[in-house]
């Protein structure tokens, strides 16, 4: 049976995306290593030794705390993905392939979410250049929800009732202030519908605020 043309041409669209964040990532390994050649170089000229140069991590930001929310309620069950030569059968939920358009009340598209293995890509349509700054993203997705989920997984651990590699993790990939991705690890197909119920509510809600801004400002 042939896919549903819509679901294809978002994977295309995910493809695409993943493809250039390559690109992008690769350009930028390559200005690095260039510059931490410059650096080593330097520091030899002042007779250090290679064994001397040590690298620096970048120290992590300090969580967020946490609130009580009421969530949005869930959307219709998303369609499931299946290869043409795949045997008809029900999949664990971190096995399932999905591909999930999310999109306003009015039909306007606002990201891509792909879900394979545990693993959430939240795909943001770039022509909305969505902000980190405009609400409700920082102040619900992030800190009601995203880091709500991290913590009680992180609790769990604390008490050895999970394990550190099966523990909710997320990241989000920005250029500038941009939103270019969201990736969540770790999901089952419970958090799964809260995820994606959430994450449209919340990019419909920082459209509508765009919208109203550019109103405002065009007035």
């Amino acid at each position: 049976m042939a896919q549903d043309p819509e679901k294809m041409k978002a994977l295309i669209a995910f493809k695409k995306r993943l493809e250039d964040q390559l690109e992008r990532l690769a350009s930028e390994t390559k200005d690095v290593q260039s510059s931490l050649d410059v650096v080593n170089s330097i520091l030899l000229d002042k007779g250090f030794k290679r064994g001397d140069i040590k690298e620096i991590p970048e120290g992590a930001a300090p969580p967020l705390e946490p609130r009580e929310v009421i969530l949005p309620k869930p959307e219709p069950p998303t369609v499931v993905l299946q290869k043409p030569s795949a045997i008809p059968m029900s999949k664990p939920a971190a096995e399932q392939e999905t591909v999930i358009p999310l999109r306003t009340m009015a039909d306007e598209p606002l990201a891509v979410v792909y879900f394979e293995k545990g693993v959430v890509h939240v795909m943001p349509d770039e022509s909305k250049n969505f902000s980190i700054n405009t609400p409700p993203f920082s102040n619900f997705l992030v800190e009601k929800v995203l880091t709500k989920m991290q913590e009680k997984d992180a609790e769990m651990v604390r008490a050895k009732q999970l394990t550190q590699d099966k523990a909710f993790s997320f990241s989000v990939t920005r250029e500038d202030d941009l939103i270019r991705e969201i990736i969540i690890r770790n999901v089952d197909d419970e958090r799964l519908k809260e995820l994606k119920s959430s994450i449209r509510w919340t990019l419909e809600k920082m459209f509508e605020k765009m919208k109203s801004s550019a109103a405002t400002g065009n007035a």
